[in-house]
């Protein structure tokens, strides 16, 4: 390794690309020049004194020096931290790209060295990979926040699973996804004798002194299940305490998703985009952090076309030889910027204005709902675009123009 490193520096050579194969415990770096030469290769620990060393050793080679890296998480947090403070900057080379770059070179290994060579290599040849600039608290917000999300769903699914068989009318009577005054009855009362026993008039004032509001109607939904089914079904007594225990989790998990969510519309009213991102309706902060997050600097995109085609929202053609204008629906795309516009275009069609009036304009035009809306989502990335472009935040009526 020291012999292909002095040779190189012998012959002067101005600028490399370093690629990271990034890990938990331990990265493995790998640095080409601009013939595509290894000219350093090293497996670096994860710790801050043996990445400040490769560090060094790295931009000793040459000036510039350009980063790419494949995980942009917590694994790599140290080194972007390091990276940043010694002002350079890393792109993000996706996994995928990685993997599919592989099968261009010769051989079937599959290892770290090799992986941080086409990294490396990939990022030598491309120069449209997004720039790793995201703040890592609202990173780790959001990522803590979708896992809080996730959490939740499988609590209330299981929930829903063990209360059917306690009773099925009861577990049909409330969405519990929604009704928090069905889970305060279930942290009390969970089998259909348990609820007759008790009774409408003192059920009512149980759920009221817990401040669950209509107290009556989830009182009567909850006895009209109950007087519904007589028969008392096996392990009802196990089944009811894991039902009010699964209860009381999701009411806990309830909370904690309030503070997260909080903390992440905190935190996004930071960035210097968010007040121009918030204002196109259907965005809020929890959608516009996860947009933030997952396209980066929405500015930094050459025209509205880029940020639409890394959203999956631009058609991509399958043309050969005579056969042209086949366009098909792209495969390769990040998911969680369409996941964004996607959702914000759903939730912007609720109410009256320019967004409702255009996907209404597409269902006449005898487009489906979910190709209207894919129509809406893509027509507002051009709207970002251009209110990021302009330096304003979104307004229903369209700006007068006057000519110069």
């Amino acid at each position: 390794m020291v012999r292909f490193e002095e040779a190189w520096l012998s012959e002067q050579r101005t600028r490399v690309w370093a690629g990271i194969d990034a890990g938990k415990a331990h990265h493995w770096a790998v640095v080409v020049d601009d013939t595509g030469a290894t000219v350093w290769s090293r497996k670096i620990p994860n710790d801050e004194a043996a990445i400040l060393d490769a560090l060094a050793d790295i931009l000793g080679l040459s000036e510039p020096v350009s980063w790419a890296i494949d995980i942009a998480g917590t694994a790599s947090a140290l080194l972007l931290a390091l990276l940043a403070a010694h002002g350079q900057h890393a792109v993000y080379v996706p996994g995928r790209t990685v993997n599919r770059m592989s099968g261009a070179y010769r051989g079937e290994a599959k290892t770290d060295a090799r992986d941080a060579s086409v990294i490396a290599e990939t990022s030598r040849v491309r120069n449209d990979f997004q720039a790793i600039d995201v703040p890592a608290d609202l990173a780790l917000l959001t990522a803590h926040g979708t896992d809080l999300v996730a959490d939740r769903v499988r609590l209330i699914n299981r929930l829903r699973d063990v209360l059917t068989g306690i009773s099925p009318t009861l577990e049909r009577a409330f969405d519990y996804s929604a009704c928090k005054g069905a889970l305060l009855l279930l942290t009390g009362y969970q089998t259909p004798a348990a609820l007759r026993r008790i009774g409408q008039t003192r059920l009512t004032a149980w759920l009221a002194n817990r401040k669950v509001p209509s107290a009556d109607t989830v009182a009567a939904t909850a006895l009209d299940a109950a007087r519904s089914q007589q028969t008392t079904l096996p392990g009802e007594q196990v089944a009811a305490g894991i039902v009010a225990e699964l209860a009381r989790q999701i009411l806990a998990l309830d909370q904690r998703l309030t503070t997260i969510e909080t903390q992440i519309r905190d935190t996004f009213h930071t960035h210097p985009q968010a007040e121009i991102i918030e204002s196109l309706p259907g965005i809020g902060p929890i959608l516009g952090a996860e947009l933030v997050i997952a396209a980066g600097d929405l500015a930094a995109y050459a025209d509205a076309g880029h940020l639409a085609s890394a959203a999956g929202l631009v058609p991509v053609p399958r043309d050969s030889g005579r056969r042209t204008g086949n366009l098909h629906r792209p495969k390769r795309y990040s998911p969680r910027p369409r996941r964004v516009f996607y959702l914000s275009a759903q939730t912007s069609i609720i109410r009256e204005g320019p967004n409702r009036d255009f996907y209404l304009k597409k269902r006449s035009q005898g487009l489906k709902h979910v190709q209207a809306i894919t129509a809406l989502a893509r027509r507002r990335v051009d709207v970002l675009w251009a209110l990021l472009r302009d330096n304003r935040v979104f307004t229903p009526v369209q700006p007068v123009t006057h000519p110069a």
